[in-house]
């Protein structure tokens, strides 16, 4: 008779047979339940050439059990471990119920394997490349970084509230000022948000600072230990230096700034070679100061109408009033617009655009802030259904952000990246008068079109500081209030600084494969944000409540 043990490093057959195993060991087998833990003797032998399992790591040899005692009896599965491959998994919530279950599945412990590597790799190559890791508060008072914070009670200052750490960031600029001028930390950072696959209410993150540094000096250190974690944790190869492209062209060419360079379609401007056609809908959008954008899909003129149909709305859920499409053929143009483009004005969108019989063009019109996060929508779902995602990993820098974007509510200046960015001007009066003109000298790492790193270099001009949070509505007794410590500490002399913090649990996802970090998190939260092996959060009995200061409304 045959079993198979199973550790962290993978299976083994035990071999039960009379000729070596004593009798009660025998009897005690009918009694095993699956996940039950034993404890075995014996030897380890060659399996017979017959018995050679080739598709089983450890599968020319065998344990030929001599002794064997069960520690502990597992009660029946409430999910099963072993999953055969054809068969689906259990419902997340089941999963995540008894997620202990769900971890010993071998796929899990690879990812927590390749997680563990990725770790290492990063500490060893940060440390090598000269950094300190220095670790930062978890209690601390709260910060403008975009999202709410968690907040926990005082119970010594009643009324009073610690904040948990969206992220070191302000702590990291501190340690610049005291002269330690690599940092770096593998952080835990918490934000009270909307959660969904990428996002969870308590994340980590690669964290990285440097003193006397220029763009291109954070760029190559993110460089050389990104090139490090992947060799090291899957065995692939970063390639060349990261390549390049501005936030303004990212937004023109693919209506991102988080672009899949995996796609190879980028966007165009139709405007000119599809205005004064007398077709109304786009002289309309024209002369309303917008255009006409898309992009050329090569033998996409198979696409059937109800598919683009399906792409129409998926303009008008992201903020367009829908798409228009033009296929080519031999024989001329079909599609909305097609009865304006006989003769020489079809000839001359097929020519400016590279449209050949049989590719579709697909466009959406209007203000820029309407089709660009359509187009967006659009070029992914289409590429994705065609098959015209290439595979790889495909990165880039995106630089030369705005430093303010107007919230689309108020029309009030928010901070693009975060309020501590340096400014791409000198004079504090400009930040003032025209904020929206101005940039910023933050970036982002994109990998695969999912924003992996965000960075800047840092403003170190307290006077350029104060404009930035001016600009944001503070007054000086709020910016002294909540930045007094940060600007107080530029008073004694601050190297020019800038950094990095890579979202670790994505790059683990996309090493190992996933959509969902929650497949790389231990124990992670659902997009209720509820913890369902533990019952987190839970309620608070009134003494303690009353301890703590508190009441319920």
């Amino acid at each position: 008779m045959f079993l198979h043990l199973r550790d962290r490093t993978g299976l083994v057959q035990l071999a039960f047979n009379p000729d070596w195993t004593p009798g009660p060991v025998v009897e005690q087998l009918g009694d095993l339940n699956p996940e039950d833990v034993i404890a075995v003797g014996g030897r380890v032998e060659m399996r017979p050439a017959d018995a050679v399992n080739p598709d089983m790591e450890t599968g020319r040899v065998e344990v030929r059990v001599e002794a064997m005692e069960r520690v502990s009896e597992a009660a029946p599965l409430p999910i099963l471990v072993a999953i055969p491959p054809d068969e689906e998994l259990p419902s997340e919530e089941l999963r995540l119920r008894h997620r202990v279950l769900d971890l010993r599945r071998p796929e899990m412990q690879r990812n927590f394997r390749i997680r563990h590597l990725a770790a290492n790799s990063a500490r060893r190559a940060l440390a090598d490349d000269g950094f300190l890791e220095i670790e930062t508060p978890f209690l601390t008072r709260r910060t403008p970084e975009g999202a709410r914070d968690y907040l926990v009670p005082s119970r010594i200052h009643p009324g009073e509230f610690y904040a948990l750490p969206q992220s070191p960031l302000l702590y990291k600029q501190l340690l610049m000022v005291a002269g330690f001028d690599r940092y770096f930390q593998i952080a835990r950072c918490l934000r009270d948000e909307d959660l969904r696959a990428d996002r969870q209410p308590e994340f980590t993150q690669i964290d990285v600072e440097m003193a006397f540094v220029d763009e291109d000096d954070v760029f190559a250190a993110a460089e050389r230990m990104l090139a490090r974690v992947l060799s090291e944790a899957v065995g692939i190869d970063l390639g060349g230096p990261v390549p390049r492209m501005t936030h303004a062209d990212a937004l023109e060419h693919y209506g991102t700034d988080k672009p899949d360079l995996r796609i190879p379609w980028r966007l165009e401007d139709f405007t000119d070679a599809l205005s004064g056609l007398g077709f109304g809908i786009i002289d309309g959008v024209r002369d309303a100061g917008g255009r006409v954008r898309g992009f050329r899909v090569p033998g996409g003129a198979e696409i059937s109408r109800s598919r683009l149909d399906s792409a129409s709305a998926t303009a008008q859920a992201n903020g367009a009033k829908g798409a228009l499409w033009l296929k080519r053929s031999e024989t001329g143009w079909s599609g909305p617009p097609a009865r304006f483009l006989e003769g020489e004005p079809g000839d001359r969108l097929a020519a400016a655009h590279g449209i050949e019989p049989g590719d579709l063009a697909l466009m959406v019109a209007g203000p820029d802030s309407e089709t660009s996060p359509s187009l967006d929508a659009l070029r992914r779902s289409i590429a994705a259904d065609e098959g015209a995602v290439e595979e790889g990993l495909r990165w880039t820098w995106i630089t030369d952000f705005p430093l303010f974007e107007a919230d689309p509510d108020t029309g009030m200046a928010v901070a693009s990246h975060h309020p501590f960015t340096m400014p791409d001007v000198t004079e504090p009066e400009r930040l003032l008068s025209d904020p929206f003109s101005v940039g910023s000298r933050a970036y982002d790492l994109v990998l695969n079109g999912t924003e992996l790193c965000s960075g800047s270099i840092r403003c170190h001009r307290p006077d350029l500081q104060r404009a930035i949070l001016k600009v944001l509505g503070m007054g000086e007794d709020e910016i002294e209030s909540r930045f007094g410590f940060l600007l107080e500490s530029f008073r004694y002399g601050v190297p020019p600084h800038g950094g990095f913090a890579m979202g670790f649990d994505r790059l683990v996802a996309m090493l190992v494969g996933t959509t969902s970090i929650r497949e790389v998190i231990a124990f992670p939260k659902t997009t209720a944000a509820r913890g369902l092996l533990e019952g987190a959060p839970s309620p608070l009995a009134a003494d303690e409540l009353i301890e703590l200061g508190l009441s319920l409304r």
